[in-house]
């Protein structure tokens, strides 16, 4: 795979059983590119341990005089350093893309997971964590992928320079090849410790990413009420305390890196001394002795990837396993092969909420966020599971299995996604507005009945169209050419909550599901854009969820849901006048007014009675 084939196909179905069986995968999915990439470096480090070969050959040949065989090992010389040079350039090159090709992977996995789970996904993962393991956590899965390579290289060109000195002079190979497993294996017993302090930061690190996130998120909300120096000061907490458990980290590192410079200096000295007491006795070569010395210096530098490996492995492990804790969610019931998207009425068995098929029913929750939740299952967007673990059983953090919403008897959870997110559409109170043109932001996939300009108009988009008509001199006034800032920023609350119903108007679904789409804009222009759903919408099934009186009234149904059960149907001024709860929600009245309404309405009804029993009497 290389770089410039990216985006994959098809990335693959991950294993998502634990951390390291998932970075085993992407091993297995980058094989050719890791044995490209060993192979160079293979050549590189062989070509690094032949130089003192040759500078031995080179020495020896001056002590006997000898030009012939020192202009050989010169030309010896320089053909290695030229495969040196090709072997480190083509390693790094190799090595890097496999870096970015697997971070890549991850990145489309990631996404194509987010498409599949919608809102949902953050009902068990905080966002700030999701964007911690698609930005910071792919770059260490990336690392590791990259330098497992590398390590293998360094640890076949040991084995075989191990071998090589062995063959070559055995009385000082066979000290050096004692010594390298020791050289090698000495960190490991730090190894748990730096890992769990590698863990630690990278815990508190995601913590304070999400913090940070989620400040931001509610800036607004925070210079409204005053509270920017009490999160400050929460983030700076956060951050020092991040801080600190890097240095901890980085201590346990500079200690391992100090004892694989400490240990190789004892060999380096140990094999001097005995080397000199051997050419000293006359048992060995001065060439010999600078041979061997020579590769046993340069075998410092393949054992260092022993320590990047280390490293690699302590930060990407704890990365792959947040990056499996998002991959290993899922929809809680297997889609049917069924591509035809259904019709009929849209049904909540949790709730007994029915929205019939071609009617405006609009649904009063009296807590807002039950309303999203309801609005998200009503879209199948909540019913999100995770993968069974290695035993075969079900996690523990796993939700309990609820009964999918049905449209027109189908369960939204065994169809298709593309079928499911055609049938039923859900806008959240807070839509989101993509950098671009307008004509860009309508461009969604639709049924192709509804234009932009009906959408526009039902939405009563007409100010916005006014001044993206100002904004737009370079492209000759037309509003659809004028560029929208990301997320709208340029635009009031009112003016991206309309932009964003007429996208969802121009889709066109089978059932729309808007969650407060009026809640920003004033009294007059809510009844106008109500009565545009109403009419736009006409014979399609549309959910609002609102309190507003002025869209309540224009509904063919209304729908009250009081502690996630249904317990009144009707309309607006029927359930107004006979549902106290309804009342209370749609008119905002406190509990004592409600109190005393209700004595009212029953001293009322039985003075009513009475008058009857003397009507009656008197008769």
């Amino acid at each position: 795979m290389q770089i410039r084939d990216l985006p994959y196909s098809d990335p693959g179905d991950p294993d998502v059983r634990s951390g390291p069986r998932f970075l085993l995968w992407l091993g297995r999915n980058q094989i050719r590119g890791q044995l490209k990439s060993m192979s160079w470096g293979l050549l590189h480090q062989c070509s690094i341990a032949g130089l003192p070969l040759a500078v031995g050959f080179a020495v020896q040949a001056v002590v006997d005089r000898s030009g012939g065989r020192l202009a050989l090992a010169g030309g010896l010389i320089a053909v290695l350093g030229v495969l040196i040079a090709v072997g480190d350039t083509m390693l790094h090159r190799t090595a890097v893309t496999n870096w970015i090709t697997a971070a890549a992977r991850v990145q489309q996995l990631l996404a194509r997971k987010t498409a599949e789970l919608g809102a949902a996904l953050t009902r068990r993962v905080a966002a700030g964590e999701v964007v911690a393991v698609s930005t910071g956590d792919v770059e260490k899965i990336g690392w590791f992928v990259e330098a497992l390579s590398r390590f293998a290289a360094a640890a076949a060109a040991l084995v075989l320079i191990c071998v090589g000195l062995v063959l070559y002079l055995p009385s000082l190979g066979v000290l050096v090849v004692l010594a390298m497993p020791l050289l090698a294996l000495a960190v490991l017993p730090l190894l748990p410790r730096a890992t769990r302090r590698a863990d630690l930061q990278r815990e508190k690190a995601g913590k304070a990413t999400e913090l940070a996130s989620d400040t931001v998120a509610g800036l607004r909300v925070l210079r409204g009420i005053g509270g920017e120096e009490l999160f400050l000061g929460r983030y700076r907490r956060a951050s020092q305390e991040v801080r600190k458990a890097a240095v901890r980290s980085a201590q346990m590192w500079s200690l391992i890196s100090a004892i694989q410079v400490l240990l190789p200096g004892v060999l380096l000295i140990t094999l001097v001394v005995y080397g000199a007491t051997l050419a000293h006795d006359g048992r060995i070569e001065v060439g010999q002795l600078v041979t061997v010395y020579s590769a046993a210096t340069l075998m410092l530098f393949p054992l260092r990837h022993f320590e990047e490996i280390a490293m690699a492995y302590s930060f990407s492990r704890p990365s792959a396993q947040r990056a499996v804790r998002v991959l290993s969610l899922h929809r809680t019931a297997e889609p049917s092969t069924v591509d035809a998207v259904p019709a009929g009425d849209l049904y909540d068995p949790v709730t007994g909420l029915m929205a019939p098929s071609g009617l405006f029913t609009a649904v009063v929750c009296g807590d807002p966020d039950e309303a999203g939740r309801l609005a998200e299952r009503l879209g199948g967007h909540a019913q999100v599971g995770a993968e069974p673990d290695s035993a075969g059983g079900a996690p523990e953090d796993a939700p309990d299995k609820t009964p999918s919403v049905l449209l027109g008897g189908v369960p939204l959870d065994e169809l298709p996604l593309a079928a499911a997110r055609t049938a039923v559409l859900v806008q959240d109170k807070d839509p989101v507005l993509l950098s671009g043109t307008l004509r860009e932001l309508l461009d969604v996939p639709s049924s192709g009945l509804v234009t932009a300009e009906d959408a526009l108009s039902a939405a009563q988009c007409g100010d916005v169209l006014d001044a993206l008509a100002q904004a737009s001199v370079a492209t000759d006034g037309d509003p659809m050419t004028t560029r929208i800032t990301e997320r709208g920023r340029s635009l009031s609350g009112g003016q991206r909550q309309r932009l964003a119903l007429a996208r969802s108007l121009v889709t066109d679904p089978e059932a729309l599901v808007l969650d407060e789409p009026t809640s920003a804009v004033d009294s007059h222009t809510e009844a106008r854009v109500a009565a545009g759903i109403k009419a736009l919408r006409a014979g399609r099934t549309t959910v609002a969820f609102a309190s507003s009186p002025l869209l309540l009234d224009l509904a063919d149904r209304v729908v009250l849901v009081h502690d996630g059960t249904v317990v009144a149907v009707g309309a607006h001024r029927e359930l107004l006048h006979t549902e106290p709860r309804y009342r209370a929600v749609v008119t905002r009245e406190t509990e004592d007014e409600i109190a005393a309404l209700t004595a009212q309405e029953k001293i009322d009804e039985v003075d009513e009675i009475e008058s009857i029993e003397e009507i009656e009497e008197r008769a």
